[in-house]
């Protein structure tokens, strides 16, 4: 509660080939040795990651990565997580080293420019060879911005945080919303908490803070109660909620307890706005009611954590699934970074709230399945689709219901 999480931070990813100072770059913008630096190609492995404030952006992440030019069946899976991270990041740098720019940053700045993520071009290494002038043209037309620096000798990093800043989306630079939007100052906000094996000891999961702090910056009133504390906190209360939300575990028995003159909702399905395509994952989740005996599910994660006895992700919303289809499912459970790059074989993906990711990440995860013909939804949705209530906790975004509704009967956006 102390730190920006991480998934609110603007994500910045340095790439290039092999020693082209992408280690000496974020060192020098961080003003500290966190990558390892030397003359050696492929001194950089495994994406290293370091949180930052950089002013004027605010929070950000800074990703170093092996190079793409790596070789080897080592130096394949060590490129292998570099293009992952390439999916993921919300501006690119590509350093140029000395022998300037060539077919293959062209190439990664297509890729990048295809995917439209901001990027700049970093000259480096100035000290030892000044960028070919037609480059500079060539980027010049195709809107590239490009700085020329010197890493090593601290040269230009003051141009290449007013780059990033130039390049920062329009949403990083705002204050992101998840439920401030749909509340006015005064307004009550019940929220309902279970505290349960999930519930991190002495604290509360992220969404869940975030959605306090965003109902104090919205100048409304928030109450918090457990599940079985509901009814009796609404019948103390003199004035009704403006809206209710609670996890979405305990979703049926609120719905049962919340009064319908009250809007309700979930945290997950406050994040599906948040953090993805609500509307995309609605449609995703109408795909529920034809899954058969003997398809192929896909659970993903984007934390890792250690399984607990009855895992909402692991155990009980395969478990719901089973009973919703009449019968076995080949249930997959993938979390962290690990999302299949074939997403053919499955009949669904569920994907977790996305409170650790970037909103970015969770678009790219929905992209990708779209493009396959796979539909996805998220936990919340498909949580309240098994128990009956998405109609309920899809009141407060009617194109979002109604995007269930057209998917539920088979028509098209």
């Amino acid at each position: 509660m102390l730190e920006t999480p991480k998934g609110l931070r603007l994500h910045i990813g340095l790439f290039g080939r092999r020693n082209s100072g992408k280690s000496t770059l974020m060192n020098a913008l961080i003003g500290q040795s966190i990558s390892i630096v030397s003359d050696q190609p492929g001194t950089t492995t495994d994406p290293v990651e370091k949180p930052f404030e950089l002013a004027p952006i605010g929070p950000v992440v800074f990703i170093d990565t092996a190079g793409l030019d790596d070789e080897g069946v080592l130096g394949e899976m060590r490129m292998k997580k570099t293009r992952d991270v390439l999916e993921r990041v919300d501006i690119a740098l590509v350093v140029v080293g000395e022998n300037g720019l060539g077919p293959f940053e062209q190439e990664l700045i297509d890729t990048l420019r295809s995917q439209k993520t901001p990027l700049v071009v970093i000259f480096n290494k100035a000290d030892l060879a000044a960028p070919a002038p037609e480059a500079l043209q060539q980027l010049k037309r195709e809107g590239v911005e490009a700085v020329t620096i010197s890493a090593l000798q601290l040269a230009g990093i003051d141009s290449v945080k007013e780059a990033l800043f130039r390049q920062a989306p329009d949403d990083h630079l705002e204050e992101p919303r998840l439920v401030g939007d749909l509340i006015s100052p005064g307004d009550m906000v019940l929220l309902v908490v279970p505290i349960d094996l999930g519930a991190p000891k002495g604290r509360l999961i992220l969404p869940q803070v975030q959605t306090m702090r965003d109902i104090l910056d919205s100048d409304a009133v928030g109450m918090i109660v457990k599940e079985r504390e509901l009814s009796s906190a609404l019948t103390r209360l003199t004035t009704l909620p403006k809206l209710v939300i609670c996890d979405s575990q305990v979703v049926l028995k609120v719905a049962a307890d919340t009064p319908n003159a009250i809007s309700m909702t979930t945290f997950s399905i406050l994040m599906a706005r948040f953090k993805g395509d609500m509307l995309r994952l609605a449609e995703g989740a109408g795909a529920i009611s034809r899954l058969q005996p003997g398809d192929r599910v896909l659970i993903a994660e984007t934390c890792a954590h250690h399984s607990l006895a009855d895992d909402i992700g692991r155990v009980k919303i395969p478990r719901w699934l089973r009973q919703f289809a009449g019968g076995d499912l080949e249930v997959d459970v993938r979390a962290g970074k690990d999302f299949p790059e074939d997403l053919t074989p499955y009949s669904l993906v569920v994907q977790c709230g996305g409170c650790t990711a970037t909103r970015k990440q969770m678009l790219v995860r929905q992209y990708r399945a779209e493009c396959q013909g796979v539909p996805m939804t998220n936990y919340g949705m498909a949580i309240s689709v098994v128990q009956g209530v998405l109609g309920r906790t899809l009141e407060c975004f009617p194109a979002a219901h109604q995007a269930y509704l057209r998917a539920m009967a088979g028509e098209g956006r």
